[in-house]
């Protein structure tokens, strides 16, 4: 890929949007080179001596080489396959190494869906650096914008955001899937997932299912949690719940008989847990 920066306007029904980009670009630093580039705007142009703040998000992919980057929590290295990001409002500067040089690929974002997804624990500028490594997924969404911002055909925004999105979502996957790469856990947490799904019309001893695979119950819940995103008491729920909707839908069968057969304590139990998950009672949610 040719060398490109580009910084871009953004219409008051972009920023409306929730997420828009305001600057994107790829470089290869060649070893021994000046950093950085003299051809940065004023907003963004920064002497190592004095760094920069930015009212921006910034992503950064390090493709090859290594580097640096400071900010006000600390020092951090860089090599191949990190992500480095930077927030509106907080102070920082990074270069490539002399001997190695680098190459960047970023973009820059902000709106208010910017901030709720970086609100993820990922995203903290007490770590800024996430240690990807390679993967096709990720440089294909920053490629993707790439191409789009070149023409800025209409709507480019709106789709960019889509992008910006799904970067983001393939950077939290792929730390989860590192999290558990390997682990006896893991394994463990598919099988209680099948085991759930083939007796969500039963009951399911959580409980029972972790001393059988000789783990402690806290340890499961914890790494269960970690890897779905909820427990896996709540994830079981959530499958009945599922299920409940089905034979609400499909069946003549009545609430009393759908709440005892998927388990539920009583039938107002079940009402209140449905009502709370779906916003509607069962009787609501048949008629």
């Amino acid at each position: 890929m040719k060398d490109f920066i580009k910084y871009l306007t953004s219409s008051r029904e972009d920023e409306n949007w929730g997420i828009y980009l305001t600057s994107a670009g790829s470089q290869k630093i060649p070893p021994q080179t000046k950093y950085p580039s003299s051809t940065h705007p004023g907003g963004y142009f920064f002497t190592w001596e004095n760094g920069r703040i930015l009212q921006e998000y910034q992503v950064n992919y390090i493709t090859e080489g290594s580097g640096i980057l400071e900010n006000s929590h600390g020092t951090f290295k860089l090599k191949k396959g990190d992500i480095m990001v930077t927030f509106p409002g907080e102070w920082h500067r990074y270069k490539p190494d002399k001997k190695t040089g680098w190459t960047e690929n970023y973009i820059g974002f902000n709106g208010p869906a910017a901030r709720f997804f970086l609100a993820h624990r990922l995203f903290n500028p007490i770590t800024p650096v996430i240690l990807t490594g390679i993967h096709e997924e990720i440089l294909d969404a920053f490629l993707h914008i790439f191409d789009l911002i070149k023409s800025e055909p209409p709507g480019f925004q709106q789709i960019a955001s889509g992008l910006i999105i799904k970067l983001l979502g393939h950077m939290i996957s792929f730390q989860k899937q590192k999290e558990f790469s390997g682990k006896a856990i893991a394994n463990v947490i598919e099988k209680a997932r099948f085991a759930m799904r083939n007796k969500v019309d039963s009951q399911f001893d959580l409980e029972t299912f972790a001393a059988e695979n000789n783990i402690g119950y806290s340890y499961f819940r914890r790494m269960f949690k970690n890897f779905t995103g909820i427990s896996p008491r709540q994830y079981y729920l959530q499958l009945k719940i599922m299920r409940a909707k089905e034979l609400l839908l499909s069946t003549d069968k009545n609430i009393k008989e759908i709440s005892y057969e998927l388990g539920f304590e009583s039938i107002y139990y079940f009402s209140r847990f449905f009502k709370k998950k779906t916003g509607t009672t069962p009787s609501e949610f048949r008629k």
